[in-house]
């Protein structure tokens, strides 16, 4: 049976059972321990235990297995400090924007992650919600004042038009879905106004994320996406910034196996970050 991606045998969900008899069996060391037995691991070699905790939730719903209680409550998406949410109001002064002179930072401290979470809760229409998978958070500065903020993380697992334009089988896709990034988060602060800043931005950001993805996670994405809310925007900025558009979603979402389509409508776009990341995502 297939979930997360992986094929797993019979004999392996018969593994499963005989791990939830340890006596005092967590979830979290029972997703280790499952990854550390079946070796399920990201490319840069660290287990993919959050992969595992879904595909263990998956199991039980298709009762397969029972798992152990939770021992903590489901853990709250978005939690405000007040010294936070004060920073996140627009300023009393405004810095010049310079294009030439824009600084793009990633988001490394604990202080910087929850600056982060404020300004895509309080401005982002989307709100903050954690982002799934491998991820890079960036901060767009101009004199040093905060203008913008991006995200990125795990790409959708299937998308027809985009599996389309790769051309890659769905075993290909299985091993090579971890090279496709997808631009989960934009946001340009509100009292912000520049002509062409959000395709500039998206342009830096595009020349130095295959390195960042690098140097955190010791492998290159070749591939970005994005999914843009129609008809809330028309992705004006990423059409500016050579990003491709190759059609619109069903409105189903990740999780809607009924075909209920209660999603909204978005469009879909792609920017390759090498010329040949259709060979890179095709040869597995």
């Amino acid at each position: 049976m297939r979930y997360c991606g992986r094929d797993f045998e019979p004999s392996e969900i018969e593994l499963i059972r005989t791990l939830l008899k340890a006596p005092g069996i967590s979830r979290f060391r029972l997703s280790r321990e499952v990854c550390e037995r079946l070796n399920w691991r990201r490319a840069d070699g660290r287990l993919k235990d959050m992969s595992c905790r879904v595909a263990l939730l998956r199991m039980q719903a298709d009762a397969l297995l029972t798992l152990p209680p939770p021992r903590n409550a489901k853990p709250v998406a978005y939690r405000s400090y007040p010294h936070i949410e004060q920073a996140v109001l627009e300023p009393s002064s405004l810095p010049v924007i310079e294009l030439a002179t824009l600084k793009l930072d990633l988001v490394l401290s604990k202080a910087d992650s929850l600056l982060w979470n404020a300004y895509i809760e309080r401005h982002h229409y989307l709100g903050h919600q954690p982002l799934p998978g491998a991820q890079l958070r960036y901060f767009v500065r101009a004199e040093g004042h905060i203008i913008a903020a991006l995200g990125f993380g795990a790409s959708a697992w299937k998308v027809k038009p985009r599996d389309q334009a790769i051309g890659w089988t769905a075993e290909q896709r299985r091993r090579t879905l971890h090279l496709v990034v997808n631009n989960a988060r934009f946001l340009i602060l509100p009292w912000i106004h520049c002509k062409n800043l959000a395709s500039r931005i998206l342009a830096l950001t595009a020349k130095r994320l295959a390195e960042d993805w690098q140097a955190r996670y010791a492998y290159r994405p070749v591939l970005l996406e994005t999914f843009v809310e129609k008809p809330r925007f028309a992705g004006t900025c990423y059409k500016a910034a050579n990003w491709q558009y190759l059609g619109d979603t069903q409105g189903r979402g990740k999780l809607d196996t009924l075909h209920r389509h209660a999603q909204p409508i978005k469009s879909i776009w792609i920017y390759p970050l090498t010329r040949d990341f259709r060979r890179h995502l095709c040869n597995a």
